[in-house]
């Protein structure tokens, strides 16, 4: 679904600690507020992958080459469907950001310097639909969700609805909280008003309830 590649100089992220740090990766891509069910979100997480390079040579144009004991830039580049690129681009460049921060943090160098000096460039690139594969399939952005979702629907729809802030409805999708004050993604069926996090949400449930979308 998303693939999370990291490029650093060698010997900057200790190979001990590459599991520990794609981990990281991918707690901050995934983010906790404003969460889908948790089941979900673990859906999301194990089709998630992060790959950790360490080129044979680095070189910007600004200094000699890149010595391990510098203070070391970073390249992130993460893959995931067109449709998902513009909505998680800006928070994913910053989570990520913040995690490599918290690297260097760890590592005794200086966190604040990946936020003031172009130390770190994350790139969000989107795969065009039909250009993604899985289990031996085409899987566009629509069949990833449904995948991810399939299986947690029945949990979702018997969510407790009580102590939800009034206005709100839970996505019978995805499971996020959903405000239907500051939202159009919404749908009725059978006298019931539901609402989405988003149009692709909104999509899979017309599409499973013959509910026509007008344009």
């Amino acid at each position: 679904m998303i693939l999370i590649e990291v490029f650093a100089p060698a010997g900057v992220l200790d190979p001990a600690r590459h599991q520990e740090v794609g981990k990281r990766l991918i707690d901050a891509l995934m983010g906790t507020e404003d969460a889908h069910a948790e089941a979900v979100m673990d859906s999301a997480r194990a089709l998630t992958q992060v790959l950790i390079h360490e080129p044979a040579a680095w070189i910007t144009g600004d200094r000699p080459p890149v010595d391990p004991a510098d203070s070391p830039r970073y390249l992130i580049r993460v893959s995931a469907p067109a449709a998902w690129r513009k909505e998680m681009s800006a928070h994913a460049i910053d989570r990520l950001t913040q995690a490599l921060a918290d690297t260097e943090a760890e590592a005794g160098r200086d966190p604040d310097r990946l936020r003031d000096q172009p130390h770190a460039l994350i790139h969000v690139v989107g795969i065009p639909e039909g250009s993604l594969g899985m289990c031996g399939r085409t899987m566009g952005s629509l069949d990833l969700i449904q995948h991810m979702t399939a299986p947690h629907r029945g949990a979702i729809a018997n969510s407790p609805t009580d102590e939800l802030p009034p206005g709100t409805v839970i996505d019978p999708v995805c499971g996020m909280t959903v405000d239907l004050n500051s939202t159009d993604l919404t749908l009725e069926v059978e006298d019931t008003v539901d609402g989405f996090c988003n149009g692709q949400c909104r999509r899979i449930f017309a599409d499973e309830h013959g509910v026509p979308l007008t344009a």
